[in-house]
């Protein structure tokens, strides 16, 4: 069982693992040992975790979000397989915790007077400047 925080506990009926050979560096050890891991978790299924959570999860995970609801994670960093499935479960912990965390609401704002007037006097002092760059006139 993974514990997100108070509320959320992932069970392990709702993560698959699965081990493959690891790509990259690491000589023979890579050929020879499946120590890379793709950590499954079916999110859309999970009864732990709330409506709004799972749509904030889902526009999270991006292109880990597979097509039947469930998310994703590989994991090949080291050469040890134990170490990549607790990066593995520590990665999906981490999103499902910023998954949980509501937006704040953008209050709009208005600019102030004054920095209308500061914005409009200094378009007029750059025109002006611009307007002084053209031909000289022959006063002969």
């Amino acid at each position: 069982m993974l514990r997100v925080n108070d509320e959320i506990t992932i069970e392990e009926w709702e993560l698959t693992e699965q081990f493959r050979r690891a790509s990259g560096p690491g000589g023979q050890n890579v050929n020879k040992v499946s120590t890379a891991v793709d950590l499954r978790f079916e999110a859309a299924r999970s009864p732990n975790l709330p409506g709004a959570v799972k749509n904030r999860l889902k526009r999270l995970a991006g292109q880990r979000w597979t097509a039947d609801g469930a998310v994703l994670i590989r994991v090949e960093d080291t050469r040890s397989q134990a170490r990549n499935r607790e990066l593995a479960r520590e990665r999906l912990v981490e999103l499902i915790r910023k998954a949980t965390k509501a937006p704040k609401r953008r209050i709009a704002t208005r600019p102030t007077l004054a920095s209308k007037r500061r914005r409009l006097e200094g378009k007029a002092k750059r025109g002006e400047v611009k307007s002084l760059r053209g031909r000289v006139a022959d006063d002969d």
